[in-house]
């Protein structure tokens, strides 16, 4: 969908404000600059102990701790605080806000697009964001959400995140649902891993060989799904047979709940994450 939005869009004339050079924050930056779209000096980075991003100054980006300075540098603007830290941070920036020149990327969890518009008002275009960590590497998945009326700027958005992976445009109510699947995701999959090089392990390899043909193996098996479009069980049936030793293998880790161990950890992430959406 991000495809159709973004095809005619130029990364060339924007300048980036990050700021919360956290670990989203970093990773964002990271990619940004291993794509190549935007020139690194069009990129600022805020934090409030610079000294732990100074290494980003080696990549040509800004670093920096003071985020009104970066707003005026700046004509979009993502946003990656904790959420305890966002309303005093965005009543900061107000009055250096310009309709028709910044445009606001939360990915802040937990807090919706009506929160953030009740601080900044009805003239800045704002999107909410849900990418993962793959970002510095450009390999995220990005979920993004905004208003009807900021479609234009929902396609900066998405022009943006393409160049660090894969974008989706959702609606806003599943922002929350996407954290689960896409953020916290990163992790199930990195325990998924984990396992698989464990049983390599206990069949005879080396630890480092049996992390190798299992991340290469996990990567392969994601390519194959994207790249060709295909079904998990379509490609799964290719290299089951009957009697044989995958299909043994795959029955015995669903006698010990594999999928629904899968499915019920995203469920209560999901759970989890809705809890601290609606907490006071």
């Amino acid at each position: 969908m991000s495809k159709d939005l973004n095809e005619s869009v130029s990364m060339e004339s924007e300048t980036v404000a990050i700021i919360g050079g956290g670990n989203i924050g970093r990773a964002i930056t990271e990619g940004l600059v291993r794509c190549g779209a935007i020139d690194p000096t069009r990129i600022v980075v805020t934090r409030r102990q610079v000294e732990l991003i100074n290494d980003l100054a080696g990549m040509g980006v800004s670093v920096q701790n003071d985020n009104l300075d970066a707003l005026k540098r700046s004509n979009v603007i993502i946003i990656a605080v904790r959420p305890r830290q966002l309303k005093d941070l965005l009543e900061g920036l107000r009055p250096e806000l310009e309709p028709g020149r910044h445009m606001i990327i939360s990915v802040v969890s937990g807090i919706d697009i009506r929160e953030i518009r009740g601080i900044v008002g009805n003239d800045i275009p704002i999107i909410r964001a849900m990418p993962n960590l793959a970002a510095s590497i450009c390999e995220s998945m990005t979920c993004l959400a905004a208003e009807k009326e900021h479609n234009d700027a929902l396609s900066r958005a998405a022009a943006l995140f393409d160049n660090v992976g894969h974008t989706l445009v959702i609606d806003e109510e599943l922002i929350v649902p996407a954290t689960a699947v896409c953020a916290c995701g990163v992790a199930f999959f990195f325990r998924a891993i984990r396992a698989a090089s464990q049983g390599g392990i206990e069949v005879g390899f080396h630890s480092e060989e049996a992390l190798e043909m299992a991340a290469q193996t996990a990567k392969g098996a994601a390519s194959l799904l994207i790249n060709g479009n295909m079904h998990p069980e379509a490609e799964i049936d290719k290299v089951t047979t009957p009697r044989g030793c995958t299909i043994a293998g795959l029955n015995k880790m669903e006698e010990f709940g594999f999928s629904s161990a899968m499915i019920k950890g995203m469920r209560i992430s999901a759970e989890k994450a809705e809890e601290l959406v609606n907490k006071d």
